[in-house]
């Protein structure tokens, strides 16, 4: 049953293990199989998209936080690991995201509340993966001064 909050896409075989998908926002994803899985490595696997999708949607979160707090960067970027079953579907049992923040002037309690915030309340694609998959969160400041990392408890 459909609802007014449903999202739709499509996904057309271009040939070999080569597909495309395509959202309501009308924007191309070229998906492809690695060389060793029969595809040609034109495009990324679909588990590389749900590490982009969750990374873009808790770097979304973020941002727009530290921004409401206003807090400044120079620089943003979040790295993401996701540990594999090594059984099939080989689903993501564990996925560690490193957030990495460059600013002299940002406050390390705001970036760690920020990140409570997105992996706790508003990224969709976190809540989507939860609880089958443990979310680890890490982060780590560039200052000039030095680095200041640590790990961010999350449930």
């Amino acid at each position: 049953m459909a609802t007014d909050n449903a999202l739709h896409a499509e996904v057309r075989h271009a040939e070999g293990m080569t597909f495309l998908g395509r959202g309501a926002s009308n924007h191309w994803v070229v998906m492809d199989a690695s060389e060793a899985a029969g595809g040609c490595g034109a495009g990324a696997s679909p588990m590389e998209l749900v590490l982009m999708a969750l990374g873009g949607c808790t770097s979304m979160d973020i941002v727009s936080i530290l921004e409401k707090r206003k807090e400044q960067f120079s620089g943003f970027r979040v790295g993401l690991t996701g540990e594999r079953s090594a059984e099939s579907p080989r689903r993501f049992t564990r996925i560690t995201v490193e957030y990495m923040l460059t600013s002299d002037t940002v406050r390390t309690e705001s970036v760690v509340h920020a990140v409570e915030l997105s992996v706790e309340k508003y990224c969709s694609v976190g809540a989507t993966l939860a609880p089958g998959v443990q979310l680890v969160c890490r982060y780590r400041i560039l200052r000039s001064g030095g680095e200041e990392s640590g790990d961010i408890a999350v449930s």
